[in-house]
C-alpha cells in the first residue's frame, strides 16, 4: 500500500462522511484500491473505520473532522494500520473482529469489543447512529455497517467495485485490472465471489437480508468506487443467490 500523502485522495462524500481513498494492490498486482471511512457522530465524536495508513493529510483531517472515539476493524485482514490508529488516538475504542485480534496479539493491542466473540447483538456504544452485522458466515469475517443519516452502507470485502478508479485517481494510474475483468455487483463473477467466500450458506442468507432491510442508497467499499445511488440494488444483485 502506497502511503504517501500526496496519492490518498479525501472527500466528503455526504454530510459528515469523509473518505480516504489510497492505492493498494493485492500481491502486487491487483490493483483493487484501499478506503478508510470516518464518521462524525451526532455527539461530536468520530468513528473511523481504519483501513488505510495514518499518513499526516489522514491525521491533519481527522482532527478538522473532530476526536476520533472509535477505530473499526471491519474484517480478519484489514488490519495492518490499527495500532498506528490506536497509538495516534490512545482514548478511542478499538473494536474490531476476532481474527484480527488474535493476529495483532504479538503488538499487545487491548481491544474494546470484538466480533465473533462478543454475544451476538452486542452494543459498543455508537449504535444511535451506525448499526452494524456481523457475517459470521463470510470468510473473511466481515462487519457490515450501516448510518441511517447519509443512508448509507460501509464494508470492506463483502461488496467489490473495481476498477479502483479514485483510489488511483492521484497515481497517473487507470486503476484496472491487467488481463482482468473488473469486478462489480453486477457481474457473475462477484455472484460467484460472493457464493464461494460464504463458508455458512444459511447464517449468510440471515445476515444478507439484514442488510437488504437497512435503507440505503450509497455503498462505500474498501475497494473499487463509492456507489453514490441505487446502493440496494447493487447490494440485491451482488447477494442474488442468497435471496433467491
Amino acid at each position: 500500500m502506497a502511503n504517501s500523502s500526496a496519492t490518498c485522495a479525501i472527500r466528503e462524500v455526504a454530510k459528515d462522511v469523509w473518505t480516504f481513498s489510497c492505492p493498494f494492490s493485492r500481491f502486487n498486482l491487483f490493483p483493487v484500491g484501499g478506503r478508510s471511512t470516518a464518521i462524525k457522530l451526532s455527539n461530536g465524536d468520530v468513528w473511523v473505520l481504519a483501513s488505510t495508513p495514518l499518513d499526516e493529510a489522514t491525521k491533519a483531517k481527522l482532527g478538522e473532522i473532530g476526536p476520533v472515539k472509535w477505530i473499526i476493524g471491519a474484517d480478519a485482514v484489514h488490519h495492518l494500520f490499527l495500532g498506528d490508529y490506536k497509538k495516534q488516538y490512545p482514548d478511542a475504542k478499538l473494536i474490531a473482529v476476532d481474527e484480527a485480534a488474535k493476529k495483532k496479539e504479538k503488538e499487545g493491542l487491548k481491544f474494546d469489543g470484538l466480533w465473533g466473540a462478543d454475544p451476538p447483538n452486542s452494543k459498543y456504544g455508537f449504535e444511535d447512529d451506525i448499526k452494524h452485522c456481523y457475517f459470521s458466515g463470510f470468510k473473511n469475517k466481515d462487519v457490515a455497517f450501516f448510518h441511517p443519516a447519509s443512508k448509507t452502507m460501509i464494508e470492506a470485502d463483502l461488496l467489490f467495485n473495481l476498477p479502483a478508479t479514485e483510489q488511483y485517481s492521484k497515481t497517473g494510474s487507470s486503476g484496472k485490472f491487467p488481463f482482468f475483468t473488473n469486478l462489480d455487483p453486477y457481474t457473475w463473477a462477484h455472484k460467484k465471489f460472493a457464493w464461494s467466500l460464504g463458508v455458512d450458506k444459511e447464517a449468510m442468507k440471515r445476515d444478507v437480508k439484514t442488510v437488504a432491510g437497512w435503507d440505503f442508497e450509497r455503498i462505500i467499499p474498501c475497494h473499487g468506487d463509492v456507489i453514490e445511488k441505487d446502493g440496494k440494488k447493487a447490494w440485491m444483485e451482488a447477494y442474488k443467490w442468497y435471496l433467491d
